[in-house]
């Protein structure tokens, strides 16, 4: 960017120094471009992921209220009818009502077993120190590197053991040592970056450990448990594989394990406008979660990420 050198006019007798001035010719146009392009560029993206993530869930949700044979035949066209039977049949016939019950009882149990245990394993090795801190905390650490896979046999054993095996409290259990590590690392950090004065002051005013944290830090601390809890919700929802090991009791499948059963229960010909509906059922859940808490987990993103 060029620029010209300018003085204001003096008289030459007044004895005065002339002053320089530096005036630009023109607006940073450049930079402007540069700015307007990477704006468009990543609108761009942003938009297509959304198409990316918003088309097959509208199309999963379209065709639960098809029929078979309109679902092969004409795949991406409207339903012609509303074909609420594939709801009602796949709640009653498939009995997705008991594997939604059950799945309700296991993720409630674990989400909040998982919330009190790692806030409060959080807040000690965000708040105190002493000796082994930063150890216990990296042992947390690597529990989220850790592969499920490679434990699925002696946990099988460990639990059978405990006599815990196709039990609902068992894959609770289960499911808050899964849940922990990542828990413990997020809200680790968030509890961080909480003011300490306020706890200082509680102190102060003769409240002890565990009054302070449960009556002022832990509801400063609210967007991260939202955030995390969100996160385990998806996590614990979602999951197959340790249900389908840990839990062979057909009445006491969770809901991923339904899906599966509805999926193969008619051999090669198979209910898939049931199926679609079962799997809209497993969806809207988790879908009206996020919509509902989406403010909150944005919240505690930004505020365990910034300090």
């Amino acid at each position: 960017m060029k620029t010209t050198e300018t003085s204001a006019p003096v008289p030459a007798e007044s004895g005065v120094p002339v002053a320089k001035v530096d005036v630009p010719d023109g607006p940073p146009r450049k930079e402007k471009k540069e700015g307007t392009t990477l704006n468009v560029f990543s609108h761009g993206i942003l938009v297509i992921w959304a198409i990316l993530v918003v088309l097959p869930l509208a199309w999963a949700v379209m065709t639960s209220f098809k029929d078979d044979s309109s679902i092969f035949g004409s795949p991406w066209s409207l339903p012609d009818k509303l074909h609420f039977d594939n709801w009602s049949r796949a709640w009653t016939q498939a009995n997705m009502s008991d594997y939604f019950l059950n799945t309700i009882l296991v993720v409630g149990g674990s989400l909040i077993g998982t919330l009190v245990l790692g806030s409060m394993a959080a807040y000690v090795l965000a708040r105190f120190d002493f000796p082994g801190n930063r150890f216990i905390y990296y042992l947390f650490v690597g529990g989220m590197s850790f592969p499920i896979m490679l434990a699925l046999v002696p946990l099988f054993y460990v639990v059978n053991n405990m006599g815990l095996l196709n039990t609902i409290h068992g894959l609770i259990l289960v499911y808050i040592a899964y849940s922990l590590p990542f828990t413990v690392f997020f809200l680790t950090s968030f509890f961080r970056t909480l003011p300490a004065s306020v706890a200082e002051a509680a102190f102060v005013d003769g409240a002890s450990h565990s009054r302070t944290f449960f009556q002022i830090m832990l509801p400063m601390a609210k967007p991260g448990l939202i955030s995390v809890g969100i996160f385990n919700f998806l996590g614990q929802w979602n999951q197959y594989m340790l249900p389908t090991v840990l839990n062979t009791d057909p009445d006491k499948r969770v809901l991923t394990q339904g899906l599966v059963q509805l999926a193969v229960s008619q051999g090669y010909k198979g209910d898939w406008s049931g199926l679609f509906a079962g799997l809209v059922m497993a969806m809207l859940p988790v879908l009206a979660a996020y919509i509902i808490f989406q403010r909150q987990v944005v919240q505690g993103l930004t505020a365990g990420a910034l300090k």
